[in-house]
């Protein structure tokens, strides 16, 4: 859903998306059943069989929105984005050199890494006009913080900062992988959240799975938080954003895909009502929820995945 958003909305901002996590962005290797541990550790899918990797390191998601300079200022970084323009140039003269010594097959091929070259080169004039205004005040962030609130906050930051100058329209966030090994030692204990979840009843660990549940939620409530305070418009970036919170699993400790327990916050532009609970038809497919979101972000396909119908939003 992510990457046919970005396909449509990335035409108009320097990123077509960013994907982001709290955890590695190993996706290679052999996970649980054999299966590859793409499956695992991210769900943001270019398409059937491209993986997209969750970056979790604050320094390369601030290099990525606003350049590889020790710098911050708006005149470096426009000198920043005037080289890599100038060599852009010269790829694009080089390989024009190139393809009229090369066979029909060949040129085909070139000229398909021309049309990449060419996005790439839109991207960085769209770069250059946002340039002339004001950037929002960033400090570089270093390595990964000490503790999951700080890490996940800053990366919230980064996300928000990314919609506020217009980098990006569309962003995920994987707060944690499957069968996820991390733990919470800043809310009291330190027992990994996978092996609570399989609790088998035991009152003690359902306490402790309900206590980071409640952790992750209050993190939640930071990006949503900063996004309501940042103006926007005739309104704020929340009131224009819709943001999908959820998981994979309704109970973890019996694996149940069911009845998922799903919230979407933001006004999307004024297209969705707030303050409701709405209990959908039972084994309603997730993907009608996606199909319905969708939508409202004015990317219109006939389905995706098992979707049969759009629901009430």
């Amino acid at each position: 859903m992510d990457q046919l958003t970005a396909k449509e909305l990335g035409k108009k901002t320097q990123l077509a998306s960013l994907e982001l996590g709290i955890e590695s962005a190993e996706v290679l290797g052999g996970c649980i059943g054999g299966y590859s541990c793409a499956y695992s550790n991210t769900f943001s899918w270019r398409n059937a069989a491209t993986p997209l990797p969750m970056e979790n390191q604050p320094r390369r998601v601030f290099e990525r929105l606003f350049g590889d300079s020790e710098s911050t200022d708006s005149a470096e970084q426009r000198r920043s984005i005037e080289d890599n323009h100038s060599i852009l140039d010269f790829m694009i003269g080089e390989t024009s050199r190139l393809l009229s010594r090369l066979g029909p097959s060949d040129r085909t091929k070139v000229n398909q890494y021309l049309e990449a070259i060419r996005d790439v080169e839109r991207r960085i004039q769209l770069t250059e006009l946002q340039s002339a205004a004001p950037l929002p005040k960033v400090e570089r962030p270093n390595s990964i913080p000490a503790t999951f609130t700080e890490h996940i906050n800053l990366m919230f930051d980064l996300q928000v900062l990314a919609f506020q100058a217009d980098l990006t329209r569309v962003s995920s966030f994987m707060v944690g992988h499957e069968m996820s090994s991390e733990s919470y030692p800043e809310i009291g204990f330190a027992d990994p959240y996978h092996a609570v979840t399989h609790h088998q009843g035991d009152l003690g660990k359902i306490a402790k799975c309900t206590q980071i549940n409640t952790f992750h939620i209050q993190r939640f409530a930071h990006l949503l938080e900063r996004l309501k305070s940042t103006p926007d418009g005739d309104g704020s970036l929340l009131d224009h954003s819709m943001i999908l919170y959820g998981s994979p699993l309704s109970d973890g400790n019996m694996h149940l895909t069911n009845n998922l327990p799903v919230l979407i916050a933001g006004g999307a532009s004024g297209q969705i009502k707030g303050g409701r609970h709405i209990r959908y038809t039972t084994d309603t497919p997730m993907t009608n929820l996606f199909l319905t979101m969708l939508d409202k972000l004015d990317v219109h396909v006939d389905s995706i995945g098992d979707s049969t119908a759009r629901v009430e939003l």
